[in-house]
């Protein structure tokens, strides 16, 4: 994905405001946002080191550690420059020192331990997503919802199933937001995982097929889905509003076990207690 570093830096720079950062904002300014010259300066270095860092030059850039990478006192003096939250700021230190890192196979295996967790949680849709924000593994109850049984492990990819499936757009009332956020947390995903084809192939694809995605991608916008509120519209049981709470896979880095909650007393509590009457058996 070359070019991320630039273009993210730029787009960073762009939204911060002269007057913000102490700086005068009289005159005449061909770009919106902070100039480079002004970052370089705020952050202590160099004017040219600075447009090295943004223009990628990779070895023969700035000055480098040992390791090969650009100095952390380099990058948190640039992202507190920049503002960048805590996120933005490990997404900058990942895409300026990529690493390289072993290729994961493309349907990583769920422990049969953490099936018998997901099909536990009788009450509360659950599954268990990889790097790439595929659904490998889900209980009883997130079939109900989702009908994962139903489709097929590239359907089962969530970005996939957002940007290209156009019953998606019925599915999340609020697909805009439900369409930006999936595309923050993928840009989280593809920034620590560079050497990953298949996530880079899939970023390939989208851009191809969606312009929604293009247009998305090209903010570079980064936030994880840790935690926050989805709605869904189930076909049978309508309006389902989902508190969610995004956890690791203890041993597993690269799993993630999504829960959804409903609030007790709740319409959609009812709702999920219905369909969890529907749902006969767990799904293997």
């Amino acid at each position: 994905m070359d070019g991320d570093l630039g273009d993210f830096l730029r787009s960073r720079r762009a939204r911060i405001r002269p007057e913000e950062v102490g700086l005068p904002s009289h005159g005449r300014r061909r770009v919106p946002g902070l100039r480079r010259e002004e970052v370089a300066q705020l952050a202590g270095v160099s004017v040219d080191y600075y447009i090295r860092l943004e223009q990628s030059r990779g070895p023969g850039g700035p000055s480098r550690t040992k390791s090969g990478g650009v100095s952390d006192a380099v990058l948190d003096a640039v992202a507190r420059v920049l503002r960048l939250d805590e996120t933005e700021r490990d997404y900058l230190h990942a895409v300026a020192r990529p690493r390289r890192q072993t290729e994961r196979p493309t349907s990583p295996r769920v422990r049969p331990g953490v099936q018998l967790l997901l099909d536990g949680m009788d009450r509360t849709p659950a599954f268990v997503l990889d790097r790439r924000m595929t659904v490998l593994a889900w209980n009883a109850l997130a079939d109900a919802v989702f009908g994962y049984s139903g489709t097929t492990a590239r359907t089962r990819s969530i970005p996939r199933q957002v940007f290209l499936d156009p019953a998606a757009r019925d599915l999340y009332p609020e697909w805009q937001a439900v369409a930006a956020q999936c595309v923050a947390h993928l840009r989280v995903l593809a920034g620590h995982h560079q050497d990953d084809r298949e996530l880079t192939s899939l970023v390939g694809e989208l851009s191809l097929k969606s312009e929604d995605f293009r247009r998305l991608w090209a903010d570079h916008q980064v936030k994880e889905c840790a935690y926050g509120v989805k709605r869904v519209r189930h076909p049978v049981a309508c309006l389902l509003v989902f508190p969610y709470e995004t956890l690791g896979v203890p041993g597993d880095g690269d799993l993630s076990l999504l829960v959804y909650t409903a609030e007790p007393g709740s319409e959609t509590a009812e709702r999920l207690a219905l369909l969890g009457s529907w749902a006969s058996s767990p799904v293997r």
